[in-house]
């Protein structure tokens, strides 16, 4: 199995070729040209999270050696999460929450970034290319912490991380700007999480930047999910979240499963769709947005639109308005590179785009959507706690509103699976709001008294933050992304 660009289909490169450039030359993204099958039975026989790991990216790492994919899972998957890989907790009859944000940065971006470095040492080693690679991030919130966290002092590689500034919560900024290692860097960067991802992408298609860093031994990659390496590691998840169904008995062998998904860049929801092509009894993929809704308009017109207000939600790693992960799915569904090519320029040069009735149908008979807004998630936080005794965050709430939204609706009795994506305590002030308290103004305050109050402890990675030096103040215009991808 080999891999091409959403926008061109005769360039094929190998999977580790596609983890080590991270973009295609021309702007696309890489997808596989085939999905390889999962035996069921025996991937829900594994009897961990790294070994189910271990055989769901043999398959869709070809060309990586499976002692060395089972060695990297092993070291991935241990200790780091506590073990609770991959933990599916029961909320109430048939919703369940798979709780993705036990591992060392507290979000469910650890489970690729975790293990992505590895991916990216052993591609090159795979390729026989031994120059500097340099990785530029942007991020909304999680991924830029989890990035920083896997690729700390990783040998031939430097990392830079770009943040909205007063985009995120403060324990997710003092998160990044408190990281240690001598290859990382963090800027933040005046506008919003698209200002930062366009810019990042403007540098990836710099062809004579490319060709500068080249002439230094250079090479350009990403840590984002439209990076093959950060997407494949999310779909295993969604099989073990199916394996813990049928342990508890809830399912048979075959039966088909929902999960909603809070989501921004549509990439964690994307592995689902990848999970289901694989052979996982996936029904209904619903996609959850907060006010910030562009997906939730495009999954029911098929008018993918961009021109519209920015709002700064409390679920601040949805707030985003290009999703670049649904350029994977929309070449999936027509399965034309120039199609896709033609939808991207609109968006580059209009700011929105149509796709056909068939392909939107296609979509439509997979995908759900709905969005809400924070006064609603709010509510969804106290009533989860109070119906339920289970603490949720902003953006696990948006996504519990609209799972139960869509439950209420269609009389699905299938059970929903709700990604849980990051940690209450990242957003104890929103969360003890919602919970009826007053907010002191400082987060760790805050942390401690929603602690008390739930009788829940705060996760010892979020508070020892407290005090911590910030290594990382510089605040830049997104046209400095360039100038810093010359000289990281």
């Amino acid at each position: 199995m080999q891999f091409f660009s959403t926008r061109n289909a005769g360039s094929r490169v190998s999977a580790a070729q596609a983890i080590v450039q991270g973009l295609s030359s021309e702007g696309g993204l890489f997808v596989p040209e085939s999905f390889p099958q999962a035996d069921l039975k025996t991937a829900c026989e594994k009897a961990s999270y790294a070994e189910l790991a271990a055989y769901v990216l043999g398959l869709v790492l070809p060309g990586y050696p499976q002692e060395f994919v089972a060695e990297a899972t092993e070291k991935t998957y241990g200790e780091a999460f506590q073990g609770k890989a991959g933990y599916l907790r029961p909320v109430n009859k048939d919703l369940y929450s798979l709780e993705l944000w036990h591992g060392p940065t507290c979000a469910f971006k650890d489970y690729a970034l975790q293990i992505m470095p590895k991916l990216l040492v052993k591609g090159k080693e795979l390729l026989g290319r031994s120059e500097l690679t340099y990785i530029l991030v942007a991020t909304s919130g999680d991924t830029g912490k989890a990035a920083l966290a896997g690729y700390q002092d990783v040998p031939g590689v430097k990392i830079a991380v770009f943040y909205p500034s007063h985009g995120t919560s403060q324990v997710q900024r003092l998160q990044m700007t408190t990281q240690q290692g001598d290859n990382v860097a963090v800027y933040a960067v005046k506008g919003n999480f698209d200002d930062a991802q366009t810019g990042v992408k403007k540098v990836f298609a710099d062809q004579e930047l490319g060709r500068q860093l080249a002439e230094q031994n250079v090479c350009l990659s990403s840590a984002n999910s439209i990076n093959w390496g950060r997407l494949a590691p999310q779909i295993v998840y969604y099989f073990a979240a199916y394996r813990q169904l049928l342990e508890q008995g809830r399912i048979q062998m075959g039966d088909a499963v929902d999960f909603c998904v809070p989501t921004g860049n549509f990439g964690d929801i994307l592995a689902g769709y990848y999970a289901k092509r694989m052979g996982l009894p996936v029904g209904r993929l619903v996609c959850a947005s907060n006010r910030n809704n562009v997906l939730t308009e495009f999954l029911k017109t098929g008018h993918y639109d961009a021109r519209r207000t920015f709002y700064r939600t409390t679920s601040p790693s949805m707030d985003i308005l290009v999703s670049s992960n649904l350029e994977r799915l929309l070449y999936h569904m027509c399965e034309d590179t120039e199609k896709v090519s033609g939808w991207m320029e609109e968006l580059r040069t209009q700011g929105h785009y149509q796709v056909d009735a068939q392909c939107l149908e296609k979509i439509q008979e997979i995908f759900s959507a709905g969005c809400t807004d924070d006064e609603q998630a709010a509510e969804e936080i106290s009533a989860m706690f109070q119906d339920n005794q289970y603490l949720c965050d902003p953006h696990t709430a948006v996504a519990f509103c609209v799972a139960q939204e869509y439950k209420n609706e269609t009389s699905s009795g299938a059970p929903m699976v709700v990604l849980s994506t990051a940690s209450p305590f990242k957003f104890p002030g929103d969360v003890l709001k919602a919970l009826g308290q007053l907010v002191p103004e400082d987060e760790f305050e805050a942390m401690r008294q929603l602690a008390a109050h739930t009788n829940v402890p705060a996760p010892q990675a979020l508070a020892s933050l407290q005090g911590q030096p910030e290594r990382f103040d510089r605040e830049i215009e997104p046209e400095q992304i360039r100038e810093i991808a010359k000289i990281l």
